[in-house]
């Protein structure tokens, strides 16, 4: 998942630092079948398949953040409780999904976002989105991007977690 741009210093960092954590969740899923990534294995109600589509649906939202602005994301202090039950489909590999099929979404919205981290203006600073959790009024280009690291890595140690449960198969370990 790299850009035809060639990028140095930083950019690169943020690159490969979000191409490692990517491989670190999506080999979670080798040689699954889709039925085993919809298995939830621990108390959670997480699956693999469904990590790999709330990863796809938060990088593509903040990306769209980077470009768009605020209005990009949903105000979440207006959500309601079925707002937030039809966003909990995001972590679930649904019936007539594929894990092919989300692994190469996936794989768009990474592209997606090393395109921007390739050409946007790291500095900028953009109006944080309405939500609960939101402490902070606003954060820099480069602060989203280690954002979306952030959920990157915290959702790929997810998945070990679940693939180990699931068949003893281990990514980081």
């Amino acid at each position: 998942m790299t850009t035809a741009q060639t990028v140095t210093g930083e950019r690169a960092d943020l690159l490969a630092t979000l191409a490692k954590h990517r491989f670190f969740l999506t080999f979670t899923t080798r040689g699954l079948t889709d039925e085993q990534a919809r298995l939830r294995t621990t108390a959670s109600e997480l699956c693999l398949g469904g990590l790999i589509k709330h990863v796809t649906s938060a990088e593509r939202g903040w990306a769209a953040f980077i470009v768009e602005g605020a209005s990009a994301m949903p105000n979440f202090a207006e959500m309601t409780d079925e707002d937030y039950r039809q966003r909990e489909n995001d972590f679930k590999l649904l019936p007539g999904e594929t894990l092919a099929e989300v692994l190469a979404a996936y794989e768009e919205a990474a592209r997606r976002t090393d395109e921007l981290v390739a050409t946007v203006d790291l500095d900028a600073v953009l109006e944080l989105p309405k939500a609960p959790w939101n402490t902070e009024q606003a954060w820099s280009v480069r602060r989203v991007l280690l954002h979306i690291i952030s959920e990157t890595a915290q959702h790929a140690g997810h998945a070990d977690i679940i693939r180990e449960s699931l068949d003893g198969q281990k990514t980081m370990g």
